[in-house]
């Protein structure tokens, strides 16, 4: 078993599950049976049985299908006539009567294709006040499940003496929400899964922009936030019905989720511990205080918040963007003196210098941060553009995204005003809690789990942090582990622009990550004194150097123990090299495939080694130091990233954005439905086999023809 949510821990122990599908997820919007989710669902329920578990099937759809067939026929036997008269509505004894064949016969179909034997039990209302029918129920379900058999149940409504309104002070269940409950209790089962047309229990109607997924039901905390909307389309209550059942069943002791029939493997998910859907627990108010799913809660929020950002127009996100550049430069005085604060804590603490330096906001930071939310704001809709200057909240703003950022606990005053700035900006339309700020480092571990609701991570930090992230989560990771860039001076180079490149790539900004800590020179430099030169202008500017066994031979200077290193500070090594060649050889060996440069005047070589050099950025005649987003063009971007797949390099605005295919199928079938319509038309492909032609199916004509049901 995977590791699971917390909230979610206690199916690790579930072996009876009853499933129930509603009315909306057997059929479809036209009253048809909606037959790819019926056959998804019969193959989840094969692969749980398969690994152990019992599953009963509580179905509904029996009416839906039996009105469907009924006005097919009447609609056969009625005269023109007839057509003309007020039609009286079915009868909905009737409707069940045929339509629970004809729905059973499809499970078996769909059962017996997977190996799988299914049985039918109908029960009605009054049969539970029976002891002796409610002990041969528990005597036959049992039996069958340890012959591997699905129990299906159903309300028996053709024969059910039980009048409208349902739910009445009499009644024992009053839908087969209720009877699933009920059945939960009867058969002792372990978990309760309730399938809907939508994801879960929404605080409001699912559509409403504002309405928030509840992830655990907390009766104290959820009750009275709650409107539900209009009752199911099809079914006899809804959502309304559902909450009720799991209430019941969830006080009794048994946990429910309520979650989407239309998602791939949602049951699967639900006993893998993911945490999808709704669930309802009786131990749910305990949870509620408890800091672990503060975490979760947090992520949730973001992508909540997220989603009615993306719902903005391009012009009220850029509002959003000029209201948090005035508000940051509303607030420098206050943003400096606790980023002065945390300075002063550090140095007390021992910090690092390097550490130190990328703590303090410099003069004009504020001001920077502050222009380049403006220019994000006048750039035009980041769909399919190349972006420039943002910083990483005003990216997520831009990009649609939510947001959670965790700094390091010196920084703890700087993050705490800049968060607190930056959010009060934000509408409450969108929601302050688009961006959250994450304070415990105890957080992190149980963040990393929720794969669900966090798609991307995003470390800035240290080799040791970024490679314990990459490790500990399924969740993307974006970034890198080192920053270990070279620069390489060719005999060819020009060398007042190459001591000119060399000082700025390590001096400009030593603890950045795309700072150089390798100087590659040609041989040939070694002997005319380039070499010289460029070591006496480093020397000037307080760098120490190391050397590789030629170089610290050579210039007398210590050896470094390893080219694999990250100084991150006014230190770099120096190694004399053959030629371009062994200068590729070195950095495929020893680099982190960050940003590599080249100084040449031969542009054949130049072109060589942009061409073989392997890593996210590789640059002629330039300084390193031009992969941060600002001098690079794109602005101070949220990482750098060495990975091969999708971003790669500086990351700003279009590299947190992702593709999503469109594809509007006629008449709202959804992919499996037409997959299964294939058997439809083959069935009559003698008929449409020289073009087009017309059948009639159930109520409704449909025209189909040869290319559209084999595109």
């Amino acid at each position: 078993m995977e590791t699971v949510d917390p909230t979610r821990a206690f199916v690790k122990n579930v072996k009876r599950v009853i499933v129930k599908v509603g009315t909306a997820v057997v059929t479809r919007a036209d009253g048809r049976l909606a037959l790819g989710r019926l056959g998804a669902l019969c193959e989840q329920i094969q692969e749980l049985n398969l690994q152990g578990y019992e599953v009963i099937l509580v179905t509904s759809g029996a009416v839906g299908v039996g009105r469907q067939r009924l006005r097919y026929r009447k609609l056969l036997n009625s005269s023109f006539l007839d057509l003309q008269k007020p039609q009286n509505e079915l009868d909905g004894k009737a409707c069940a009567a045929v339509g629970q064949n004809g729905l059973m016969a499809l499970y078996d179909s769909l059962f017996s294709q997977l190996d799988v034997t299914s049985a039918q039990l109908l029960v009605t209302d009054n049969d539970f006040r029976d002891p002796d029918f409610r002990s041969q129920l528990n005597d036959t379900v049992n039996s069958l499940l340890s012959l591997k058999v699905i129990p299906i149940f159903n309300e028996n409504d053709a024969i059910s003496t039980r009048k409208a309104p349902y739910e009445d002070s009499s009644g024992i269940f009053w839908d087969n929400d209720s009877l699933a409950a009920l059945l939960a209790l009867e058969l002792k089962a372990d978990l309760l899964v309730l399938l809907s047309d939508v994801e879960g229990l929404y605080s409001g109607p699912p559509r409403d922009p504002d309405s928030k997924l509840i992830h655990t039901y907390i009766k104290e905390k959820h009750e009275r936030v709650i409107t539900f909307g209009d009752k199911s389309r099809v079914g006899r209550g809804g959502m309304t019905a559902k909450v009720k059942a799991a209430m019941y069943a969830a006080y009794a002791g048994i946990p429910v989720v309520i979650t989407s029939g239309y998602a791939v493997n949602n049951i699967i998910k639900v006993l893998h511990g993911e945490c999808i859907g709704t669930l309802f627990h009786r131990d749910a108010n305990k949870w509620a205080s408890i800091g672990e799913i503060g975490a979760r809660e947090m992520a949730v929020a973001a992508r909540e918040c997220s989603r009615r950002l993306q719902a903005l127009s391009s012009q009220e996100r850029s509002k959003i963007l000029q209201d948090i550049a005035d508000a940051l430069e509303a607030n420098e005085k206050a943003i400096l003196a606790e980023n002065e604060a945390d300075i002063v804590a550090a140095q007390q603490a021992g910090y690092e210098k390097s550490l130190i330096s990328r703590l303090a906001l410099k003069q004009g930071k504020i001001s920077n941060l502050a222009n380049s939310a403006r220019v994000l704001a006048n750039m035009d809709e980041p769909l399919g553009r190349i972006l420039k200057r943002t910083e990483i909240a005003c990216l997520a703003v831009r990009s649609g995204n939510g947001l959670l950022l965790k700094g390091g606990k010196e920084a703890k005053r700087s993050n705490a005003i800049l968060h607190k700035v930056i959010t009060s900006a934000i509408p409450v339309t969108v929601g302050e809690r688009l961006i959250g700020l994450v304070t415990s480092r105890e957080e992190i571990p149980e963040l990393l789990k929720h794969d669900d609701v966090i798609d991307l991570v995003i470390p800035r930090g240290s080799n040791k942090l970024v490679s314990q992230i990459k490790a500990s989560t399924k969740i993307p990771v974006l970034g890198h582990a080192d920053g270990i860039c070279h620069v390489y001076v060719d005999k060819s180079a020009d060398m007042d622009m190459a001591k000119r490149i060399v000082v700025d790539a390590k001096t400009d900004y030593p603890a950045a990550c795309n700072a150089m800590e390798t100087l590659l020179v040609h041989k040939d430099l070694a002997q005319n004194g380039g070499l010289n030169d460029l070591i006496m202008e480093l020397q000037t500017k307080g760098v120490i150097l190391y050397g590789g066994p030629k170089a610290s031979s050579l210039l007398k200077i210590p050896e470094a123990q390893t080219f694999h290193h990250e100084y991150s500070s006014l230190a770099c090594t120096v190694e004399v090299v053959e030629d371009v060649y062994a200068v590729i050889d070195h950095i495929h060996q020893h680099g982190s495939a960050h940003t590599d440069s080249i100084i040449t005047e031969d542009q054949e070589v130049a072109e060589f080694f942009l061409r073989q050099v392997d890593s996210a950025a590789v640059f002629h005649n330039a300084s390193t130091r031009f992969s941060d987003g600002f001098r690079f063009g794109l602005g101070a971007e949220v990482g750098i990233s060495t990975g091969r797949i999708h971003a790669r390099g500086p990351v700003g605005v279009e590299g947190l954005l992702t593709t999503k295919w469109q594809l509007p199928y006629p008449d709202a079938y959804d992919a499996a439905d037409r997959i299964m319509d294939l058997n439809f038309y083959n069935n009559f492909k003698d008929r449409l086999a020289r073009g087009s032609g017309q059948i009639v199916d159930g109520d409704k004509a449909i025209v189909y023809s040869h290319k559209d049901l084999t595109q």
